[in-house]
């Protein structure tokens, strides 16, 4: 089915979260404006658009193309050539409408209160919405035809082979696709759908304003969600304790508006899921993918069989840090005080290319040339959408987004990126647009594959004692807080959609309820859950993106075994791997993963990741005994 592009988001507070001490860009006063950076520093959207006036000109075509089309309503069926020229004019409005949201919604991100390109992101959402709906007849019309039909179609047209998978798949979801005239109706409605989603985003990041805080040498430092990754690292325990209190007593403050724009998500998603006759937003959310209900699950019951390891390892902290109580502001504190790793911006990009040697010089090249054209928009500045992503687009080269802190957290988190942006460039080169786009299942491998090999990178070349332990605590914060804490977010997930379902209200009480009993659960007795942590359900903007989250866990899992495999095996598991990122969206993601090497329908890798966890743990205990 036709989606509207949208970016990979890299997830902010977990995607592989490395604690670091110190708070060094918090010691600024005030952010710096976008035009004090040098402009290498920055990505170069022109690389899409030259210009506004171009991007402009490339609004207003696309309006005619989507009008065009609609020409092949109800004459599919008339010959092959008929049904390749409708697909291949779908493809040149997907192409066309990826490249104009991405240049808006990209310059939009750059300062989140910019009113121009507000409205440019705007305009292109409806523009997509309109030409959705001009193209929904496609769906139903193919599915109006008899398959031996089509079958003799797909034989007489060596044009129609690009799309041979998209058939299959069609094929597969054929009781959800609805008429022409309803497909069309939803279509429309899809920008309405997407109101509580820009509303938080617009809600939590340009609107909200948090007060100020005293850093570690007791200056007043405006608070923001970059800095608060600082703040909660830092050694002294007042400064963590006074930005978590003030960053969730701020989000408190909105807590029944934001459990609104939720509980709305929630709705719009189950709409459509009982729309397109599915049993549940879940099964809605995966089918598409082909990845069954029971992979989900499984994931969740696999991590709550396993709480164990977890529990230990907050105990393990809460001793090494010398706590009486263990809060949830402590989490991210490093065990190892006096280890400090900076990592300014130059020496990360030299570290991810040393790290990434096995997989090749073919990657090597592709990845020197991301670090060295712009592709990248490097640090925080006033205004600037928060987190990291990466947002491939076709027909021109992906873009990542940062907030570049000098940490060894925004090192990993880079590598993460470039994992997204790699997999795209990989996928766009050698597929056509038909299967080029790969799904987040897939997505989350290679992001994590890279920041695997790159820690293990770390881990080989140092033989100081106190770097070791430094390190095995940052995969052991990897693993809490990607594997446990995203199965969380997943669970939380998949019972708020089940109450919902059920014909509960959406209210801040119910989901503060909710979020209280799991960190119960996940952090175990050693654990204060304090008051505040209640309300943290309202920052996540993963959730905006329904059932996205559980996919960290299964690709950090998947990810693992795959790297295990490139640094054992060498060059055959490379070429395996290569061979993946490469197929795009030209199968089902547990099919291509399963060609790479490892099985997601099992709860294996998943199992192995925690007991990996669990000798990790135990090798960071002796050290610190030493």
């Amino acid at each position: 089915m036709q989606k509207k592009p949208s970016p990979l988001f890299a997830l902010v507070v977990g995607a592989m979260l490395f604690s670091c001490s110190g708070a060094e860009t918090a010691a600024a006063t005030k952010l710096p404006s976008r035009s004090e950076l040098p402009t290498e520093s920055k990505w170069n959207l022109s690389d899409i658009y030259p210009s506004d006036e171009a991007w402009e000109k490339e609004f207003e075509r696309l309006k005619n193309l989507g009008s065009q089309i609609a020409a092949y309503q109800n004459k599919l069926d008339q010959s092959p050539q008929t049904l390749l020229e409708c697909l291949q004019a779908r493809d040149e409005i997907g192409i066309a409408s990826g490249k104009l949201f991405a240049y808006a919604r990209m310059h939009r991100d750059e300062n989140t209160a910019d009113s121009k390109y507000q409205a440019m992101t705007s305009r292109a959402e409806t523009l997509l919405a309109s030409v959705g709906a001009a193209t929904a007849f496609i769906e139903p019309n193919i599915l109006a035809m008899p398959i031996e039909k089509l079958t003799e179609f797909r034989q007489a047209e060596a044009g129609l082979a690009p799309y041979s998978f998209y058939f299959d798949n069609l094929l597969r979801q054929k009781q959800h696709i609805l008429s022409p005239a309803e497909e069309a109706l939803l279509s429309k409605i899809s920008e309405v759908g997407d109101a509580p989603q820009t509303i938080f985003t617009m809600l939590a990041r340009a609107d909200i304003k948090f007060p100020e805080v005293k850093d570690e040498q007791g200056r007043l430092v405006q608070l923001s969600e970059g800095r608060y990754r600082n703040f909660v690292m830092s050694a002294d325990r007042s400064v963590r304790q006074e930005a978590f209190q003030k960053l969730f007593g701020t989000y408190a403050q909105y807590r029944n508006t934001l459990a609104a724009t939720l509980g709305g998500s929630v709705k719009k998603n189950i709409f459509y899921a009982q729309a397109r006759k599915y049993d549940s937003a879940i099964a809605a959310a995966l089918e598409p993918d082909n990845v069954p209900v029971s992979v989900y699950n499984n994931l969740v019951d696999t991590v709550n069989e396993n709480l164990t390891p977890l529990h230990r390892y907050v105990a393990l902290k809460k001793k090494a840090l010398k706590l009486d109580e263990m809060h949830m502001y402590d989490l991210y504190v490093p065990l190892v005080r006096d280890v400090h790793i900076t990592m300014p911006y130059d020496e990360a990009r030299s570290l991810i290319k040393k790290g990434l040697t096995p997989l090749g010089e073919d990657y090597g090249v592709i990845l020197d040339k991301a670090l060295s054209s712009r592709w990248v928009d490097v640090y925080e500045t006033k205004g600037k959408q928060s987190g990291a992503y990466s947002w491939g687009v076709f027909g021109a080269h992906p873009f990542i987004l940062m907030n570049y802190n000098n940490r060894l957290e925004d090192a990993m988190t880079l590598a993460h990126e470039l994992g997204h942006s790699l997999h795209s460039y990989y996928s766009n080169a050698t597929q056509p647009y038909a299967t080029h786009d790969y799904t987040i299942f897939s997505a989350e491998v290679a992001s994590t594959t890279n920041e695997t090999l790159l820690l293990d990178h770390l881990l080989k070349t140092t033989n100081d004692r106190k770097k070791k332990m430094y390190l095995l605590n940052e995969y052991l914060e990897s693993v809490r807080t990607t594997v446990f804490r995203q199965a969380m977010f997943s669970e939380f997930e998949r019972d708020l959609y089940a109450r919902a379902e059920a014909g509960e209200a959406i209210t801040a009480d119910m989901l503060d309820d909710m979020w209280h009993k799991l960190n119960i659960k996940y952090y175990g007795p050693q654990m204060v859950v304090d008051k505040e942590i209640v309300g943290e359900w309202s920052r996540i903007p993963h959730f905006y993106y329904n059932f996205y989250v559980y996919q960290y866990v299964t690709g950090f899992s998947a990810a693992n075994a795959l790297a295990a495999q490139i640094l054992s095996e060498g060059e055959p598991a490379r070429d395996r791997y290569l061979g993946f990122l490469k197929s795009g969206g030209s199968d089902y993601s547990i099919d291509l993963l399963k060609k790479a090497g490892v099985d997601m329908s099992s709860p294996e890798p998943i199992k192995l990741t925690i007991h990996r966890f669990e000798r990790m743990l135990g090798e960071l205990e002796k050290l610190l005994q030493e």
